[in-house]
């Protein structure tokens, strides 16, 4: 018998060959799921006693035939009659699995909810990859097995066939220009990817396994450890997700995190096990990783998977921005998906998905910081980034993290909001009563400021994450009557200034001739020379840096459009500020040796920069040969 494929669209194969799917090897996820479909009806209608007779092994097979460029895959599920073929595969867009959940609703939704498909389409996208589709197949009712077969156009033919096992054969005659399809390693990979937690076990091929031998002895008479070759098992019908958070251990979720992340050598920071069947079905297990200055969400991904199903990992819209820096799956039946299940589309479910993770992220990073301090503390500089990624992206995620968030100082102590403003306030109020937090980027590098500010009894936070730039911001917006100022951008008694002043020793003349000596001898494009009446202790010199130009600059660097995205094509500028009071510069003052008193500035110019880390190739090595001079 012929017939012709009833579809309400005009040219609907080039459409599904070309448009339907995102990605033409997307057609053996949903071949495959349909065998899985197949299975579980069939599973169902037996706990409902509608089947008799055992229904042996249900293990799906897939394939390879290289001579005979076929794909094969084969599943003894629910099988088809003649008008089940005609009514489900030649009426595209009929849903199978929408009528079967409709009949059996409220018998047992439990295993009915674990269908995949809902899209009737699923079957067709074989022929984005092949030029003839056959379909062998036989009811688990007493009736004739049918085979159905059509070459990529709308018309098809259908005849009983002879095949005495229950189930369904799906044929693909491969195209010339799609044989990637037929190389083994190929179709490993596929399966690896979008089948290796579906609840049908699907079998590939064979693979050699190392054993031990139940004869064979080594000479300490342990058993011998031999090559055996066994059916290859792709996927796992029961992940971790799936299974009771009771019945597990921390080495089955990090065992199971490096099964998903096989690049990844460290262990996760921790893991939040998630069960909702109410109001919306929700199952995964999300990881925090140890991300520390790594923020790029795209090298490793959260998986997608709709009943066990692998669906994506761009999950853009289900898990907020800032989460995904988390890794590890999420499973859930009521994410909507578009046809080819390959993007999502926003609906309230999503959003109350959505927000739940976040509830339950927050709700965590809660109990741990509560529970059990200092293993928190010990894992802050991990989790730094992704809470502040948080508390800037979403003010509820601010509001949760207000008492969680750490302040760590230069000492490693580590103090809450409430509690640092209370440490510092006393001392660390400016003249204009604004509370000044000091904080440093690079202890090392910054060490010199850093000493300054504690010889006068200061505290200085460390700010070395890479979103710090963008935090201070907020935090500057949050915090009432209060600035955060960087230890190297103005000697710090600039940075809090008080009501005393301190008299400089240089007239004004004087003052404006040292000015003149260090301006001859400096890039006056890069630097800017001021003179500061300090104390005499202060060092002579010192380099410091606009907070305000280096922090937009440094925030242009790491995303931010409009005026910083300006501020960041700007050039790196610094100040050279001159202390008057110190010894050294009253004594280039009298020097009448010409020589000598540039020799000395160029010395006290350099050390100051070395201190700052800016004096590097031709000019380190000028500073070097002046030193070694001045030691002779």
């Amino acid at each position: 018998m012929k017939g012709q494929i009833n579809v309400k669209t005009e040219n609907i194969f080039p459409v599904i060959k070309k448009f339907l799917y995102s990605d033409h090897e997307i057609f053996l996820r949903e071949i495959v799921s349909n065998a899985v479909d197949a299975s579980q009806k069939l599973k169902t209608l037996s706990s409902l006693g509608q089947v008799k007779g055992e229904l042996g092994d249900l293990t799906i097979d897939v394939i390879v035939d290289k001579k005979a460029k076929t794909l094969k895959v084969i599943d003894r599920g629910i099988g088809m009659s003649k008008e089940e073929v005609e009514k489900y595969i030649t009426q595209i867009a009929f849903s199978g699995a929408e009528e079967f959940l409709e009949n059996f609703k409220g018998k047992s939704e439990a295993e009915a909810n674990a269908l995949i498909g809902h899209f009737g389409l699923g079957f067709f996208s074989s022929f984005m990859v092949s030029k003839q589709v056959e379909i062998f197949t036989k009811s688990y009712q007493d009736t004739p097995a049918v085979h159905w077969t059509c070459d990529g156009d709308t018309e098809y033919s259908i005849e009983d066939y002879d095949k005495k096992d229950r189930g369904t054969e799906i044929v693909m005659h491969i195209s010339e220009d799609c044989e990637e399809f037929l190389e083994e390693s190929k179709i490993l990979s596929l399966l690896k990817k979008y089948c290796k937690f579906m609840p049908i076990p699907i079998r590939f091929g064979k693979e050699k396994v190392w054993v031990d031998s139940e004869t064979e002895k080594d000479k300490d008479g342990n058993p011998k450890r031999v090559e055996k070759e066994q059916d290859r098992i792709i996927n796992d019908t029961n992940p971790l997700w799936k299974r009771k958070p009771n019945e597990l251990k921390d080495e089955d979720y990090n065992k199971f995190y490096h099964d998903l992340y096989p690049m990844n050598f460290e262990d996760p920071l921790f893991h939040i096990h998630l069960n909702v069947d109410y109001p919306f079905n929700l199952t995964g297990i999300l990881y925090f990783p140890k991300v520390k200055r790594n923020i790029d969400p795209t090298l490793e991904k959260i998986q997608l998977y709709c009943n066990q199903v692998f669906v994506t990992d761009s999950v853009e819209g289900v898990v907020p921005q800032y989460m995904m820096l988390l890794r590890g799956v999420l499973d859930s039946p009521d994410i909507p998906l578009n046809v080819s299940r390959s993007y999502l589309q926003s609906d309230s479910n999503v959003k109350k998905i959505s927000s739940h993770i976040s509830k339950k992220v927050a709700d965590k990073l809660e109990e741990i910081s509560k529970n059990d301090r200092e293993d928190f503390l010990k894992k802050w500089d991990d989790l730094k980034v992704f809470i502040e990624y948080g508390m800037l992206s979403d003010e509820k995620f601010y509001e949760r993290m207000e008492k969680v968030y750490q302040l760590k100082n230069t000492d490693g102590e580590f103090f809450n909001f409430e509690d640092y403003k209370k440490k510092i306030e006393p001392l660390q109020t400016d003249k204009n009563k604004t509370l000044i937090y000091l904080y440093a980027k690079n202890t090392d590098e910054q060490y010199a400021y850093i000493k300054a500010a504690k010889d006068k009894g200061y505290d200085v936070l460390l700010m070395d994450g890479i979103l710090d730039s963008h935090f201070i911001n907020m935090l500057e917006q949050k915090f009432s009557g209060a600035r955060f100022v960087r230890i190297d951008s103005d000697v710090i008694n600039k940075i809090i200034e008080k009501d005393e002043k301190i008299p400089s020793k240089l007239s004004e003349e004087e003052t404006k001739k040292i000015k003149e000596l260090f301006e001859q001898n400096l890039d006056t494009k890069k630097f800017t020379t001021q003179t500061d009446s300090l104390e005499e202790t202060t060092q002579p010199v010192t380099i410091t840096q606009n907070e305000f130009m280096r922090r937009m600059k440094e925030m242009s660097e790491i995303g931010g459009g409009g005026m910083m995205g300006l501020y960041g094509d700007m050039p790196e500028s610094y100040n050279l500020v001159i202390n008057t009071n110190h010894p050294l510069i009253w004594d280039i003052l009298q020097s009448n040796d010409i020589e000598h008193q540039k020799e000395v500035i160029s010395q006290l110019k350099d050390l100051a920069l070395l201190s700052h880390g800016l004096l590097k190739g031709e000019e380190l090595d000028e500073f070097i040969k002046r030193s070694t001079k001045i030691i002779k």
